[in-house]
């Protein structure tokens, strides 16, 4: 979790780090902290709660001088999230401080040893045990950088910390252990963060840093070392392709709104290049040197994981893979069977999922090919798969990911039919009618989104006072009612379960009654009679009803919400956008802050 950024350059710094850490504040949003130089003097300023109270703590203060520093932005781990456990930490003798991202699993062992040796902490965190151990690495080591090396081959668990030191101002260290870490390379000044967004009104060029890799910054050079060794390694720098307008709200009240709303350009772009329309075909380059799977293994989390189920019924149908779907906290700690010639499809947004790059790395262990899916370019596990395939969905800032779950579904479409083509079990009309469908699909969709939120604003402040709901779907709508629980839970905080409908008889039913409302999603496909036939059973228990269907349904229930129809399971981003809407609006009605929700961060990068 957690946002950092580190600067070095001509700019005052400090606006510069707190612009930087707004980006940045979806990944955490516990408390907040700046470190600079000034008047000769290692300034750490922390407060508690959201960055505006960090500002509102800086307003006061002649930051100006300062042309380096470095900020982050806090997801608690270990320590409350008050003022004495943010970031940065200073070593006991102040001399220097540091920010970082992760876990030190064995910082417990390492705080007796240095407390022996006379270090004193100030707070619960395992962030500053590391500050000690590098401020007593370096008085080992005689020098900064063999103190972090010393230090750092110490630890045991995640990292991504910047170190910055009185004694050497316009230098900043930075380096990385399974949490992301970028390089920023500007003309005049350099930066170093945790995701692009920090530094991208000032500079386009990146470098990405590998696992066990440091970077040593100042205003005017950048170098990358072995951590161990401390010998120069050769980088390439990248260029970024996506602006920062990607990154702001662009006119709507939040950015889990503005996400939704993207979803028609989302699938056209994740389309683009790898559609024939005129031929009707489909082409995933990056697949083409490797075999189709004979069995294949998606391991995924939360959304991710909710796609991945949705995907494996195309898998399935149209390439005749047999497909396992695993949640990768599960995966990573049983012995699962996999064979030469299985396949892991590990599927991310942020590309930096702890627990999904742990199943990546045990599937590399063995010998097993590994596909990456996911958004973000240089990412850790775009860079440790045998092949990636980006969804191309753009930034997604809101906490409660929407487009990427669509960018997702969208290339699990396009890989079971060009996985099915090139086994030659697809039938031609689902090729055609798939295709054809798919080229309606962004158009249907950007007309219906503003009709779906009118319709969702309606049933949510009917339904906002529920404490808690089930949501019921078959067949390919039963991991978009774990979608549609999920979205529920994390941005409105009422309780929902979401089940397949053929399972609320054994069990679940018994929580049926008045108060207990259903949302059920019954749309027009070979399983819509079983879903009535289910939904009968709520009603005969006083259940209400609220009903996502398509047009010529011939449901009685309370509440019924018809959407367009769409050929065969492309129905489903017609469905996804409206469960989605369903839960903002109910979490915007009750006031809750829905871009940021409590206890969560977007990119869960520890265990």
């Amino acid at each position: 979790m957690c946002g950092i950024i580190g600067y070095t350059g001509h700019r005052p710094a400090v606006p510069l780090i707190i612009e930087g850490l707004r980006s940045l504040e979806y990944r955490g949003y516990d408390s907040a902290g700046v470190a600079f130089i000034q008047h000769k003097d290692l300034v750490t300023v922390r407060a508690e709660g959201k960055l505006a109270n960090l500002e509102n703590k800086l307003m006061g203060m002649n930051v100006s001088i300062a042309t380096s520093g470095m900020g982050h932005t806090r997801w608690a781990t270990h320590g409350i999230p008050v003022e004495r456990n943010a970031h940065p930490h200073m070593c006991s003798d102040g001399s220097l401080a540091i920010i970082h991202n992760g876990i030190i699993e064995n910082y417990q062992p390492l705080k007796n040893e240095l407390k022996a040796l006379g270090y004193t902490f100030c707070s619960e965190t395992d962030t500053e045990v590391l500050a000690n151990l590098i401020a007593e690495g370096r008085k080992q080591t005689g020098a900064l950088d063999k103190g972090i090396s010393w230090a750092l081959q110490r630890v045991e668990g995640a990292y991504a910390v910047v170190v910055y030191a009185l004694d050497m101002p316009g230098v900043i260290f930075g380096a990385r252990l399974s949490s992301p870490f970028v390089l920023g390379v500007g003309q005049g000044e350099n930066f170093v963060a945790s995701d692009i967004p920090a530094f991208l009104p000032y500079t386009r060029d990146a470098v990405f840093l590998e696992n066990g890799e440091m970077a040593r910054i100042e205003a005017n050079s950048w170098q990358v070392l072995d951590v161990k060794t401390l010998e120069p390694i050769e980088k390439q720098v990248h260029h970024i392709q996506w602006d920062v307008q990607a990154a702001q709200k662009g006119g709507y009240k939040h950015f889990m709104l503005k996400e939704i709303f993207e979803q028609p350009r989302v699938i056209t772009d994740c389309m683009t290049g790898r559609v024939d329309w005129q031929r009707k075909e489909v082409s995933l380059p990056e697949l083409d040197a490797l075999p189709v799977p004979r069995r294949l293994h998606i391991v995924a989390c939360g959304t991710s994981y909710h796609a991945g189920m949705w995907g494996r019924h195309l898998l399935e149908n149209w390439a005749q893979i047999p497909v396992n779907v695993e949640i990768a906290s599960e995966f990573r700690y049983r012995n699962p069977i996999l064979d030469p010639d299985d396949v892991i499809l590990v599927i991310s947004q942020s590309g930096e999922t702890a627990d999904t790059l742990a199943g990546l790395r045990i599937a590399r262990e063995r010998g097993i090919r590994v596909i990456g899916l996911c958004n973000v370019v240089g990412s850790s596990i775009a860079r440790e798969s045998d092949t990636v395939i980006y969804t191309q969905a753009g930034p997604e800032i809101s906490v409660a990911s929407t487009k990427a779950m669509c960018s997702q579904m969208t290339v699990l479409t396009l890989m079971a039919l060009a996985w099915g083509k090139r086994k030659g079990c697809l039938a031609d009309d689902i090729l055609q009618n798939a295709v054809t469908g798919l080229s309606k699909l962004p158009g249907q969709l950007e007309m219906e989104l503003p009709r779906m939120r009118s319709e969702a604003q309606s049933i949510a402040r009917q339904y906002s006072s529920a404490r808690s709901f089930f949501f019921l779907g078959r067949g390919q709508c039963y991991p978009l009612a774990l979608e549609g629980a999920l979205k529920l839970k994390e941005i409105s905080y009422i309780h929902a379960e979401g089940y397949a409908s053929g399972e609320m008889k054994h069990g679940p039913i018994a929580l049926i009654d008045p108060a207990f409302p259903t949302f059920a999603l019954a749309l027009s496909d070979g399983l819509y009679s079983k879903v009535k036939s289910n939904l009968e059973e709520v009603q005969a228990r006083s259940g209400k009803i609220i009903a996502l269907a398509n047009p010529g349904h011939d449901l009685n229930v309370d509440h019924t919400w018809i959407i367009p129809e769409a050929w065969g399971p492309l129905g489903s981003f017609l469905a996804l956008p409206a469960l989605q809407l369903f839960s903002y609006e109910a979490a915007d009605y009750l006031g809750k802050d829905v871009d940021q929700p409590r206890n969560l961060a977007k990119s869960v990068t520890v265990e």
